[in-house]
């Protein structure tokens, strides 16, 4: 129970001024409450309706309160409030309207007080006003527990239900139960995004606090650029995106949003952010296209390429070098002698990304003079019976690298005669 609050005079008539209008203060806190918050005119009259009784309930039990000479109580506030909060919480009408309709209501009743109040009544106003702003405090602090409560409880039903129903349209399994679990409705067509952040190393104390904020900036973001809830099953680290191509903000105006928002997550984040996308997939195609854009996006990440966007066409000769079968291997194997060279390696790598014109820049990613780096060269050829100075050999070199990147092979055993720099 709150401390005593300023007692009404003996003879102090307000409240008995009050008390037989109290139907239709009520009805004028109700209606200056709605009048606060725009655009609830166009709900249903009756959406409403449990407010009323609670209304007067809840002025009743202020009004007792302030006779005998005491502060509302949190039982007495969550009594009246906790049952019209939940339901309104339910109904997704946002907390800001809430508090903006309750302190309108408020205004008004504050009005009907001091004009019930003659000018020597002073020290009743103040005693009514005193407990005014005790039942606020109480009144305040409940709506907001209890809507975020009730919120988060939703939340976290649909946002299970959107995730599953996600996952299920990127397996091909059946959908529309979960559907209208998740209160989504079905797109003929999807704009597949799969994003891959490049590996971090996360406190373990902290990981489950950075997961579940990057799962929440994640959806956010996306939400923001396409203004509704995007289906997705990023964890933290890697997933994929569905957006309804009737969106199709890529097509209309551009890649400069996705772009802008890997380049917003990777500042978020503090890593690199990959993102591959296809575009306008019909549903029954989502599981082939999320495998691909799955690849796309994890080779643009181990061939070293930027936070950005990436379409097959940008990864047109990596992805089909990478693609299974006898061929691939037959480039992986070489590379097979200098795998257990390290710095031939690294040599062959630094060349290929910086190309013969600049060879002193690639010496010096690898730290070595440009003789030197000459000399490892010559020792590449001479192991794999392939030139990295010849164009030709220098391609089948890099999709060599490129496939090993990908599929990494085990070294073969080093002989005692293959002493190298």
């Amino acid at each position: 129970m709150l401390a005593l609050v300023p007692a009404l005079g003996d003879d102090s008539p307000i409240l008995a001024r009050l008390m037989p209008r109290l139907p239709e203060i009520a009805a004028g806190v109700f209606e200056a409450a709605l009048n606060a918050v725009p655009g609830l005119e166009n709900l249903p009259e009756d959406h409403f309706a449990d407010v009323m009784p609670s209304l007067l309930a809840g002025a009743v039990a202020f009004i007792r309160a302030i006779e005998e000479r005491r502060g509302i109580t949190t039982e007495e506030v969550s009594e009246y409030v906790v049952p019209v909060v939940e339901r309104h919480a339910e109904d997704r009408i946002p907390l800001r309207q809430l508090m903006t309709g309750l302190f309108g209501g408020a205004r008004y009743l504050w009005d009907e007080i001091a004009a019930a109040a003659q000018p020597h009544e002073l020290p009743d106003v103040v005693a009514v006003g005193r407990g005014m702003l005790e039942a606020l405090m109480h009144i305040t602090i409940t709506i907001s527990e209890v809507h975020s409560d009730v919120e988060q409880s939703i939340y976290t039903v649909e946002r299970e239900a959107r995730r599953a129903l996600c996952s299920a349209l990127l397996r091909g399994a059946p959908v529309e139960e979960l559907a209208a679990r998740a209160d989504t409705a079905l797109a003929e067509r999807y704009d597949v995004l799969t994003f891959h952040l490049r590996p971090d190393p996360l406190i373990l104390v902290a990981d489950t606090m950075v997961t579940r904020r990057r799962i929440r900036q994640f959806q956010q973001a996306l939400d923001a650029l396409l203004g509704t809830t995007v289906l997705n099953t990023f964890d933290g680290s890697n997933g994929i995106a569905l957006l309804p191509s009737r969106s199709r903000p890529l097509t209309e105006i551009g890649e400069g949003p996705f772009k802008r928002l890997a380049a917003s997550l990777a500042d978020q984040f503090g890593v690199d952010v990959f993102v591959a996308e296809c575009p306008g997939i019909p549903r029954a195609d989502l599981p082939a296209a999320a495998r691909q854009s799955t690849d796309l996006a994890e080779l643009a990440r181990l061939l070293g390429r930027p936070t950005g966007v990436y379409r097959l066409d940008d990864l047109l000769l990596e992805y089909q070098l990478t693609r299974p079968g006898p061929a691939r291997d037959r480039l992986a194997e070489r590379i097979a002698p200098i795998l257990h060279h390290p710095h031939l390696f690294e040599t062959l790598d630094a060349h290929i990304r910086h190309g013969s014109a600049d060879r002193k820049a690639a010496a010096a990613v690898v730290h070595v003079h440009p003789n030197t780096f000459s000399y490892r060269l010559r020792r590449v050829a001479e192991l794999t019976g392939l030139d990295p100075s010849d164009p030709n050999d220098s391609r089948l070199l890099a999709a060599a690298l490129t496939i090993h990147h990908l599929y990494p092979t085990p070294a073969v055993p080093e002989s005692d005669d293959e002493a190298v720099m």
